[in-house]
Formats: C-alpha cells, structure tokens, sequence
C-alpha cells in the first residue's frame, strides 16, 4: 500500500515554494562512463528505495487522514507532514537537498563543469 497526497490541489507559495530538482546532463553522464572505460575504473549504481520518502519537507504541508487508517474518535483530525510523500509537488526537491547534503558529509565535491555530477 502506497499513500500518496494529492499534489495537485498545492498552491504554489502556500504549500510549497520550489519544485526544481536538477539532475546530470545525459552528456556528462556518458562522458564520466567514456572515462571510466579508458581508466579501466569500476562503477557502481544504486537504486534508494521510497526515495521521495525520505525527504524532510520544509513547509507545513497538512493531509487528511486515509481512508481505513483514521485515528479513532479524530477522524476529522489532520496529519502535519514531517517527510514528503509521493505526490507531493516539492518531493523530488527534499530528495535532492537531503542527497546533496549527504554526498558533502560524506566529502563528495561537485564537477564545475556539471554541478548536478
């Protein structure tokens, strides 16, 4: 089972400020694989399972509670979100900035010539 909230009834500047998410350039993507071929380099890959789950969301974002899943005697309550969710319109964006976050705790640097590598 998946909740997912209902994105399209957002209103920009209330529920959420910015949706941009930047990703690599498919030309720098190919470009660091050319190189990785000619310097007999290993990569990996990996795939974040529920990654929009697990990003923090920065604005009070309230839903109502699913259907089946209402707390009993307040079921007219609502739930303030504290981690996006699918269907969200900033999700991709919190998955971004807690991922960016993490790389440069971790000491990762970005490319000056593809900032998003």
């Amino acid at each position: 089972m998946r909740f997912v909230a209902h994105g399209f009834s957002q209103k920009e500047g209330i529920d959420y400020e910015e949706t941009f998410a930047p990703v690599a350039r498919y030309t720098s993507i190919r470009t660091v694989l050319a190189l990785a071929a000619a310097m007999k380099w290993k990569i990996h890959q990996m795939d974040v399972k529920t990654t929009f789950l697990n990003g923090v969301v920065e604005e009070e974002v309230y839903v109502e509670q699913p259907l089946g899943f209402e707390i009993h005697d307040r079921e007219s309550y609502v739930c303030r979100l504290k981690k996006a969710l699918y269907g969200l319109k900033q999700a991709p964006r919190t998955w971004y900035g807690r991922m960016d976050s993490f790389l440069s705790s971790l000491g990762f640097t970005k490319s000056k010539a593809d900032s998003n590598l």
